[in-house]
């Protein structure tokens, strides 16, 4: 993929939402992270391999990790990490965490990247089901290699959006109950969520490193549901050119 064509894609602007899809937005949001729903259980079920790849490595571990997690949500994937050393998230919306039994296991809490303090830097970054739904990406990717030591890794699932198995998948289980509870398109609030593509993400972290590997939860990338995508050997000069040239000023 053709890094220039690639990067003039972002930032991208999520599609609007229409007044119906609005206005369900909320409690459709909760249920499904909540797996309220058959469908939502489900593919919470399905999930758990997201969220073990990424921990897989800590099993290898002879001392304990400096991790920031991109993306953390309802801080669900802690308990596949403990026992926890310095555990560090990003994550905006706090309504998402706030009653979460894992709260007191977090070191720190950061809104955005830029909270990050600028000399912290860690062992693992790491990141379950997010890059598909960050409008500016390469940006966040050069800031987190920047963040790592320098034996340090970033390790992030992703569903395989973009290609004809995830868009099955969606549309004969949740996007069916969708339709049947709410009379209105899943497709929609889909396109509105993840606004980068499987492949996307895999490009961007291939510019920004030197090192990665892709396992697949399926046959292929093509004929999968999930990937699974490793990163180390940071790019160091890719990163602050980057962030140089969208006007950001690079960590030293």
């Amino acid at each position: 993929m053709d890094t220039n064509a690639l990067f003039s894609r972002f930032p991208k602007t999520r599609p609007a939402l229409s007044d119906r899809i609005r206005s369900i937005y909320a409690e459709h949001y909760k249920s499904n992270r909540s797996g309220g729903t058959p469908a939502a259980s489900l593919s919470q079920r399905m999930e758990r391999w997201l969220h073990r790849s990424v921990a897989a490595d800590l099993a290898s571990r002879t001392e304990g990790a400096e991790t920031l997690e991109l993306g953390a949500g309802t801080l669900n994937q802690i308990p596949y990490e403990e026992p926890l050393f310095h555990y560090d998230v990003v994550e905006p919306f706090a309504a998402l965490y706030s009653d979460s039994p894992h709260r007191s296991k977090v070191r720190s809490f950061y809104g955005d990247m830029s909270e990050v303090p600028k000399d912290r830097r860690y062992d693992r970054i790491t990141s379950i089901a997010t890059f598909e739904h960050i409008t500016n990406l390469p940006e966040v990717i050069a800031w987190s290699a920047l963040l790592l030591k320098p034996d340090g890794q970033l390790r992030a699932s992703i569903p395989s959006e973009g290609t004809p198995l995830w868009a099955l998948g969606w549309r004969m289980t949740t996007g069916l109950e969708f339709r049947l509870k709410y009379k209105a398109d899943y497709g929609e609030l889909m396109r509105h969520e993840h606004v980068n593509t499987a492949a996307e993400v895999e490009a961007v972290l291939r510019h920004f490193f030197a090192d990665v590997k892709v396992r697949c939860f399926g046959l292929s990338r093509w004929i999968s549901l999930y990937q699974f995508i490793e990163c180390k050997q940071p790019r160091v000069d890719a990163c602050r050119a980057y962030l140089e040239s969208a006007g950001l000023q690079p960590r030293s």
